[in-house]
């Protein structure tokens, strides 16, 4: 339950529909994800039948249109499961990745014949997609990708790397940014792909052990002499990735400072809950000034990110939100989720560094946010520009 501040905010974007959708996915949370989310940090990914269960209910490639599978709405849609995700505290599932990134590369991009091989299967688990930008030597910086596609025929043939790859060990469809013209330049920078079921050459590098996020599927990949389909170029053009990137980014952008501003909101919860339970010196935590203070800089902080990514969801799903301003978006609610989180833990003193307590999981997990989907710094530089 939130503190009341928090809790009686209604978002303006929420409708009766989405109220249901709300119902469904904090089921769904509940039952499929909550109990298994332990098993899930041993053995690295969550269980394959966990994508076959939320298709079959309607939660995979929400926001695609019905033509393909999907359910026709807009990020609205994606926040509602992001934000029941933050409640049951998994970090794990990378539908993300599969419903926010890949399919819309796809819908957007893809061939006729390309969206209705691919994104009716995404949408009922058949397929897990991933998308494999990041090398061990290039990360916020595209120019440097080095994993090579060249032409032969009706085929390409790849081969180089990739890392840090969510949904990697389980990815049946990745989309991989290759360089088909040699050279630095980002107009030879392409789209291809790979099934990984059909990509002999192709392997799985072991799961990266990481400080937090251990449900999520992360590993490297790699490409030796894999033969790929030219029928798999995303749009049949060469050279667009650079500029289909840029496109999506904002997305991706958004939907993880959708993702910080959920779990800040069961950090304070959470937090408020114990601190009005565990006592101290013969009297309850939140009856102490300082745990006030803290927890009315907690709620603030939360409420004033809260209320900005609202606006940010309503404008993307107008056509509204530029480059900027969801650079903004993400590097603010990823910095802000790392101060509450942090002060939510000191609250919980002992038994907030102890695994065991969802907060200090939230804390390790908290981390990466400020890396991934373009490092905080990176999103300063391109507010920056344009000013």
């Amino acid at each position: 339950m939130l503190p009341l501040g928090v809790a009686t905010r209604r978002s303006p974007w929420m409708t009766e529909e989405l109220s249901a959708l709300r119902d469904l996915a904090r089921s769904f949370c509940a039952k499929e994800i909550a109990p298994y989310r332990a098993h899930w940090e041993e053995t690295g990914q969550v269980d394959r039948e966990l994508w076959h269960r939320a298709g079959a209910v309607g939660l995979l490639c929400l926001s695609v249109p019905e033509q393909y599978g999907g359910g026709g709405g807009g990020i609205a849609h994606e926040a509602i499961i992001h934000e029941e995700r933050a409640r049951v505290g998994d970090t794990g599932w990378g539908v993300g990745v599969h419903n926010s990134v890949a399919a819309h590369y796809l819908s957007a991009y893809g061939t006729q014949e390309q969206r209705r091989r691919w994104l009716p299967r995404m949408a009922t688990g058949d397929l897990v997609a991933a998308i494999a930008m990041t090398e061990p030597g290039a990360g916020s910086d595209l120019k440097g990708i080095r994993t090579a596609a060249v032409r032969h025929g009706d085929h390409y043939v790849v081969d180089g790397s990739k890392t840090f790859i969510t949904n990697g060990r389980q990815a049946d469809l990745i989309i991989v940014v290759v360089r088909t013209r040699p050279g630095t330049d980002r107009s030879g920078l392409s789209l291809l792909v790979v099934e990984t079921a059909q990509a002999a050459g192709f392997s799985r590098g072991p799961a990266l052990a990481k400080v937090g996020m251990k449900a999520q599927d992360t590993c490297p990949l790699f490409f030796d002499g894999v033969r790929v389909a030219a029928d798999n170029l995303l749009g049949g053009v060469e050279g667009q990735a650079f500029a289909q990137m840029m496109q999506q980014l904002p997305r991706e952008r958004l939907v993880v400072a959708i993702d910080c501003v959920a779990v800040m909101e069961q950090a304070l919860a959470s937090t408020v809950e114990y601190v009005k339970q565990r006592t101290a010196f013969d009297r309850e935590l939140i009856r102490f000034q300082n745990t006030r203070m803290k927890l009315a800089e907690a709620a603030t902080e939360v409420t004033v990110t809260r209320t900005f990514i609202d606006e940010c969801i309503q404008r993307f799903d107008s056509g509204a939100l530029d480059d900027a301003t969801a650079s903004m978006a993400k590097w603010w609610a990823s910095d802000r989720l790392g101060r509450v989180v942090d002060e939510c833990v000191q609250l919980f003193g002992g038994y907030g560094y102890m695994t065991e307590y969802p907060i200090a999981r939230a804390f390790a997990d908290a981390r990466v946010q400020r890396i991934f989907g373009g490092t905080n710094e990176l999103m300063k530089e391109l507010i920056a520009r344009s000013l």
